[in-house]
């Protein structure tokens, strides 16, 4: 065996490998690939396109949260406005009660004391009749003196 005749043997097992190869084996390898860059680049895709809509949803629920924190600053305001007018409301209604029942006990205590004159009056005068009666049983008629006694009293 000659060693030309090895090496254009092993030459042409090469050349029958490659050939082989090219034909049956390189297309699956590159259809494998191919894919596999297409599924990467869309994976690359896919998550640049989701960091975006993350980015877009993030600035969207920021601008969803201020605004919810605005609405509930003012709906505080408004029950802190609404709760000092209760007050105010309640303080005038009390007020308005605590009026009505000192001009009652006024007008109650005006009674009370009208009353009480009159009876005073009423109790002066039968002291002022019995006192005349008894300086007067002796001197004139006890008549004309009650009648007298009793205008008196009258305008006491």
């Amino acid at each position: 065996m000659d060693i030309h005749l090895t090496l254009v043997a092993q030459a042409i097992a090469f050349a029958i490998l490659i050939w082989v190869t090219v034909q049956y084996v390189w297309p699956p390898l590159l259809g494998a690939i191919e894919t596999r860059q297409k599924t990467i680049a869309d994976g690359l895709a896919a998550a640049h396109e989701g960091k975006s809509a993350l980015e877009v949803a993030s600035k969207k629920s920021e601008v969803t949260l201020n605004e919810a924190k605005q609405k509930a600053t003012e709906i505080i305001g408004q029950a802190e406005k609404r709760a000092s007018q209760i007050v105010e409301d309640a303080k005038g209604a009390a007020k308005v009660e605590g009026d009505r029942i000192i001009t009652g006990a006024k007008a109650e205590i005006d009674q009370e004391v009208n009353r009480a004159k009159e009876g005073l009056r009423a109790q002066v005068s039968v002291l002022a009749i019995a006192g005349a009666e008894k300086i007067l049983r002796k001197e004139i008629d006890g008549k004309a003196h009650s009648d007298m006694l009793s205008k008196l009293a009258a305008e006491l």
